[in-house]
């Protein structure tokens, strides 16, 4: 479920009762971890944090590299963090640590979904978001390309 939002406080408003506060509450968990470098706003119809092109021009598709986002979809809600999904170490620790909380874990490619507030281990998601430095993660950027362009051939 895209949002066509322009800002922040307009994606929230336009989100049930429910799902807003859930929704300002991991954004707040968000916000108070995030690395220095990262800027909040919106992009892919989510609420995206972002190494913002001036510090990183060279994505593939000129727009800025997405370290996290908070989305609203028709039947969960996600926080996607691709910093993990980068390095398989990293996601194999989240994961971990995310069944030792007891909740259930409900994974995609680069997010994790949850249909209420208490389903998600907020500690765990705010260690996580603060665990990965804008340098580190344009490294992992930029080594994920290479790996691509080496197995394109």
């Amino acid at each position: 479920m895209r949002s066509e939002a322009a800002t922040v406080e307009e994606y929230l408003s336009g989100l049930p009762a429910d799902r807003r506060e859930a929704i300002e509450r991991v954004r707040e968990v968000i916000v108070a971890n995030l690395p220095d470098g990262l800027e909040e706003g919106m992009n892919w119809g989510m609420i995206a944090y972002e190494v913002p092109l001036e510090r990183y021009p060279d994505t593939y598709n000129k727009k800025p590299l997405m370290y996290a986002a908070l989305a609203s979809q028709k039947n969960h809600m996600a926080v996607y963090l691709t910093g993990i999904y980068m390095d398989d170490g990293a996601r194999q620790e989240f994961e971990d640590a995310y069944k030792a909380t007891g909740k259930r874990l409900d994974v995609g490619q680069s997010c994790v979904r949850f249909r209420k507030l208490d389903d998600l281990p907020l500690s765990l998601i705010g260690n996580t978001i603060g665990s990965v430095g804008v340098d580190e993660f344009i490294v992992r950027y930029e080594d994920g390309r290479k790996v691509r362009r080496s197995e394109k051939g």
